[in-house]
C-alpha cells in the first residue's frame, strides 16, 4: 500500500509531496504522517490565521479600552515581560495567562484578549510573555515562566492584588507551561510558599512530550528522551493541591483530547470540560466568558462567580 510523505508548516499546516511505501508506527500505533496530523491541531480546520488575527485584533482592543502597564520587565531578558491589567478594585486576585503557538510562535501581545472579560469579574489580569525555540530552550521557556510567577508573587503589593489568590492559566503549548508552572518546587528553586499557584485552566494543553519527539513540532525545539520526560507535567505533580481544570474543543485530533483527558486523571482535577461546537484555537476566546463553560468554571475556580456586580 501506498502512503503520503507529508511535510508541516511550523504552525500544522500539512501538504503531500510525494508517495512512499514506507509507513512504520514511531509512536503507539500511529505512522509518522499519521503522528503528524495528530499534533498538527490546524488539521482540524480550514484557516488558522482567522483566529490568529482575532486573538490579535481582540488584545488590541482589550489594550485600548482597559487600565494597562505594559512592557514590564519581570527579568533580564528583552523578552521577559508581562502586560498587567489591574482590576477596578485593590487587593484583586490575578489570573496569569500564557499564550501557545507550539513553544515557537506569538507573544503576549495577541495575548491579552480575555483580559476585558476577566477583569470586569473583578480580577487583574496578566498576558504573559517568554522568550521562542530555536532562540531557546524548552528548559529556558519553563524557567522563564516560573521566574515570571515568582516576580508576581514578588511585587504583588506595588501593583495592587493579592498574592494570596494567585492563578494561572493557558492555551496550547501555554496550557503545559501553566502546568510546568504549577509543579514548581517554590519553596526549593525561589524560598517562596509551595501554594503560590491556587487554580489552574488547562485548554487544549499537550502535557506529555515523548510524541513531540517524532514530529515537525521538535525541528526547532530538539527535545530528547530526558528533556521531553523532565518538561512533562504528566509525570509531575503540583506540591500542594491546586485545584485544575482541563477543557478543549470537541473539534481536536484524538491525542490532543486523550492527551487532556490523561492528564486530568493523573492531576485529579476538579473540572474536565469538551466544549462542542469549538475547536483547538476558539475554545480559549471564552477564558473568562461568563456565559461559556469554560469561563463559567475559571471565574468559579477564582470565585469571581460569586462577586455581585
Amino acid at each position: 500500500m501506498l502512503y503520503p510523505l507529508v511535510a508541516f508548516h511550523p504552525w500544522g499546516h500539512f501538504f503531500i509531496l510525494i508517495m512512499s511505501n514506507v509507513a512504520k508506527p514511531i509512536y503507539r500505533h500511529f505512522t509518522k504522517a499519521e503522528l503528524e496530523r495528530e499534533y498538527s491541531p490546524s488539521s482540524c480546520i480550514p484557516d488558522i490565521h482567522v483566529f490568529l488575527q482575532e486573538y490579535a485584533a481582540r488584545s488590541q482592543v482589550a489594550r485600548q479600552n482597559c487600565k494597562v502597564i505594559t512592557g514590564i520587565q519581570y527579568g533580564a531578558r528583552a523578552d521577559e515581560t508581562l502586560d498587567f491589567f489591574p482590576a477596578a478594585s485593590p487587593n484583586a486576585p490575578l489570573e496569569v495567562f500564557i499564550h501557545g503557538g507550539y513553544w515557537q510562535a506569538l507573544s503576549k501581545n495577541e495575548s491579552s484578549f480575555a483580559a476585558p472579560d476577566i477583569v470586569q469579574n473583578g480580577v487583574a489580569f496578566v498576558a504573559l510573555n517568554y522568550a521562542l525555540a530555536p532562540k531557546v530552550n524548552l528548559d529556558e521557556i519553563v524557567r522563564q515562566c516560573r521566574a515570571a510567577l515568582a516576580w508576581l508573587y514578588q511585587n504583588a503589593d506595588e501593583l495592587g492584588f493579592d498574592r494570596q489568590r494567585i492563578f494561572i492559566s493557558g492555551s496550547s503549548a501555554g496550557a503545559h507551561l501553566a502546568a510546568m508552572v504549577t509543579a514548581t518546587d517554590w519553596e526549593r528553586e525561589y524560598a517562596l510558599p509551595n501554594n503560590l499557584i491556587k487554580g489552574c485552566a488547562a485548554v487544549s494543553g499537550v502535557f506529555d512530550l515523548e510524541p513531540i519527539r517524532f514530529t515537525y513540532v521538535n525541528d526547532p525545539l530538539q527535545l530528547d528522551a530526558d528533556a521531553a520526560r523532565r518538561n512533562s507535567p504528566l509525570f509531575l505533580r503540583p506540591f500542594v493541591l491546586t485545584e485544575l481544570i482541563v477543557c478543549w474543543g470537541d473539534n481536536e485530533t484524538s491525542e490532543f483530547k486523550r492527551q487532556s483527558r490523561e492528564f486530568a486523571a493523573a492531576w485529579e482535577a476538579r473540572e474536565v470540560l469538551e466544549m462542542r461546537g469549538y475547536n483547538h484555537f476558539n475554545v480559549i476566546l471564552k477564558l473568562g466568558d461568563a456565559t461559556m463553560p469554560l469561563g463559567q468554571a475559571v471565574l468559579r475556580q477564582i470565585g469571581a462567580d460569586k462577586r455581585e456586580n
